[in-house]
């Protein structure tokens, strides 16, 4: 998958910040590759492609927003 080429914000305008476009890039591309590698290791070791599909999704789903106060 390639990196977003729109990133939005809360007021739905778009991020225009080159250094945040920048940071967001690399985080992308580093979660790209941390979560591909998790996904394949777990295939090959017998789970369930589709079980660790929902896994994942669960995790993102979990996490926290880091505004205080917000909820993911």
């Amino acid at each position: 998958m390639d990196t977003p080429t729109l990133w939005v914000q809360d007021d739905g305008q778009p991020v225009t910040c080159t250094e945040k476009l920048r940071v967001l890039e690399e985080n992308w591309t580093e979660l790209h590759d941390v979560v591909r590698d998790a996904f394949e290791d777990a295939v090959l070791m017998g789970v369930n492609e589709q079980a660790m599909r929902d896994t994942l999704m669960a995790l993102v789903a979990s996490l926290a927003s880091p505004k205080k106060g917000q909820a993911a």
